[in-house]
Order: structure tokens, then sequence, then C-alpha cells
């Protein structure tokens, strides 16, 4: 099975293009944080992430650097030979579904938070006066039940 879910921020504005034949395709990178902390700095990795046709122009219409960004897709490889003949890969992660990840009162950007039109089922909540974050309620380890 070949499936990816982020959360992270824009590291730069998406890049819309067009191929020859018109289909619209944007390139962004996504910055994820790691789950630990080296030397007690956070560590991100940085993700190049390719979206196509609708979902492409909404990330580049609606998302700018340093919003976050809930995404769906799949990892896909290329090689090709550069102008000196070397051999170039990529990786990236071709997007099916993606969201906003912030609130309205979260970005400054002025918008709520919901889906691309062709994305479904991956709406992250938004935070409620229960104390809740991203959909997903505190917890002490101690309550942990292993």
């Amino acid at each position: 099975m070949n499936r990816v879910v982020l959360v992270g921020r824009l590291a730069r504005d998406p890049e819309l293009r067009s191929t020859p034949s018109g289909v619209s395709v944007c390139n962004f990178t996504v910055a994820c944080d790691r789950r630990f902390a080296q030397n007690g700095e956070r560590q991100a990795d940085f993700i190049s992430c390719i979206a196509w046709r609708q979902s492409g122009e909404f990330v580049s219409r609606y998302f700018k650097k340093g919003d976050r960004i809930a995404l769906d897709g799949s990892i896909q490889t290329r090689s090709w030979d550069d102008q000196n003949g070397n051999k170039r890969y990529a990786t990236e992660v071709v997007v099916d579904h993606v969201e906003f990840a912030q609130s309205k009162t979260e970005g400054a950007g002025g918008y709520a938070p919901q889906a691309a039109p062709s994305a479904g089922g991956m709406m992250p909540e938004t935070p409620s006066a229960g104390g809740d974050i991203d959909g997903f309620m505190p917890i002490e380890e101690e309550d942990l039940p292993f």
C-alpha cells in the first residue's frame, strides 16, 4: 500500500504551471515537524508535493508560505537525464486530497477551514471551548491504557 498523510506548513508559496496540453500542476513543499527534538531544537522534514488539476489550482489560489495544510496522496519516484547527461532522481508526494489545517482565527488569510473541491473525509476539527486541538483532546500520560 502506498499512502501518505501529511500535516505541516508550506515552506514556500505554491508554484502553479500548466502542461503543454493545458493541465494545471502545482508544486509546493510542506515542512512537517518531527516528533522528537535534537539538542533541544525541533527538527522538520521538507517534503516535495505535486497536485494536479483542481487540487493544484485550489492550493495555488488559497495557500501561501507558512499556511498549515493537511493532505493525503501517494509517494512517487521519477528519474531523468539532466543537461549534462547525469541521471537525476526525485521523490515527491502526488496529492489526492488537500484541506486547510488552521482555523480562521489561527491564520491571517481570512478564510474558514474547508476542503478542496475533490477532497473528502479528512476535515480537521476546529478547537472548541473544551480544549481540543486539531480535533484531539489533550490527555495525560498516566491516563493512557497501556
